[in-house]
């Protein structure tokens, strides 16, 4: 019964959400004259392997908290010297920097795997420390990842 009410309420959230959106496009071709052309986001190589080095790592995190076994170092991790970025002016001598504390503090995890949580976390540190300069939008996200 309770998967049924928060079943309605869920549809019933989504169609509203749905009638503000159309009423806002409507709105938005009363004022223009002419509808917006949609541009799909197309993310960088750089922003993908990100992406999928925080799911990876989040993995990770959860089998150092529970003591399981780390496994081996995912050598996807060695494209952070090669991806293309959005801004290849990015590609600096700074971020070859931090990549390479990030990629040393990484294997480290799995050299080392009684000072993992330490190398885990000083791989954390490195990805803030760059984003800090580069690009800052992900940085609460990149904290969660710390083992306290």
């Amino acid at each position: 019964m309770k998967k049924t009410i928060l079943f309605l309420i869920a549809i019933s959230i989504i169609s509203c959400q749905k009638k503000e959106e159309k009423k806002e496009d409507c709105e938005k071709k009363e004022t223009t004259g002419k509808e917006k052309k949609f541009e799909m986001y197309q993310m960088s190589e750089m922003s993908a392997l990100m992406e999928q080095m925080y799911v990876d790592n989040q993995r990770l995190k959860e089998r150092i908290k529970k003591g399981e076994t780390i496994g081996e170092f995912p050598n996807h991790f060695m494209q952070i010297h090669k991806a293309v970025m959005t801004d290849e002016s990015e590609n600096d001598v700074f971020f070859k920097e931090q990549a390479a504390i990030f990629i040393k503090a990484q294997e480290m995890i799995y050299q080392d795997p009684k000072n993992a949580k330490e190398h885990f976390n000083n791989g954390i540190d490195a990805c803030i420390k760059c984003h800090e300069v580069k690009c800052g939008g992900p940085i609460s996200k990149i904290k969660k990842l710390y083992i306290q």
